[in-house]
């Protein structure tokens, strides 16, 4: 029922522009913010009465409620809402900060460009710090579009991100491509019936990329270009 809604919000492909778009994913995928999220996700827990001494084993890459139900797992704590804003707090005023494209996406990112292929930002991160991050890396300008997730839950999960997007920007499904690290990533996309194609340096496995599906896989930075023009040629 919910792959039907979603599919149901998605013009015909013939009213649509056939321009070739490539969506991507942001943590894992465009930088590495491993460092920012893992010292907000110790500011959460410090803010929920807890001291940890190093910071814990955090799976980036899952939709923040789920990391941080993880972590407070370990407590026997249930107070997700409130490790939420916590975090999104600390994240907000400092965490934002400590990201750093993986090298050689800047030039992935202009090589795609130059060839006339739509780019969009598909990050379950909230949109205003996945915008605040690229424009800090000066990347924010190759982009036609950025999208993540909103306040109130909408649009937390990915198929229904992608699903916005596609509508939003009358994008058919088979002219486009997903870039992901995790298997959100590729589920995601074939939820909506685009293609999944599965970043190797980032937070997620070969295994993990393969088992969601992943139509291809990409090993380097320095081939997405190529890949992802090769997928949609």
């Amino acid at each position: 029922m919910r792959r039907h809604l979603l599919l149901r919000c998605q013009p015909l492909c013939s009213s649509m522009s056939p321009a070739r778009s490539v969506l991507l994913d942001l943590d894992g995928t465009l930088i590495d913010s491993q460092p920012g999220i893992s010292a907000s996700c110790l500011a959460a827990l410090r803010a929920l009465g807890y001291d940890p001494c190093e910071a814990p084993n955090i799976n980036i890459g899952l939709p923040l409620e789920d990391m941080l139900q993880a972590l407070l797992q370990v407590h026997g704590d249930d107070r997700i809402g409130d490790a939420v804003t916590a975090y999104r707090h600390h994240y907000g005023e400092y965490g934002l900060l400590g990201s750093e494209p993986y090298p050689g996406i800047g030039s992935a990112l202009q090589e795609m460009r130059q060839t006339g292929l739509r780019i969009y930002l598909a990050t379950s991160k909230r949109e205003v710090f996945a915008r605040r991050i690229l424009e800090n890396l000066e990347l924010a300008t190759y982009f036609d579009g950025i999208y993540g997730s909103v306040p109130g839950g909408k649009l937390d999960h990915k198929p229904e991100l992608l699903a916005h997007v596609l509508f939003e920007q009358d994008i058919c499904p088979s002219h486009s491509l997903m870039v992901g690290d995790r298997r959100h990533d590729i589920i995601g996309a074939h939820a909506v019936n685009m293609r999944g194609l599965g970043a190797l340096w980032g937070y997620g496995s070969r295994d993990e990329l393969e088992a969601a599906g992943a139509d291809r896989l990409v090993e380097l930075t320095a081939d997405l270009a190529r890949v992802v023009l090769s997928m949609l040629d």
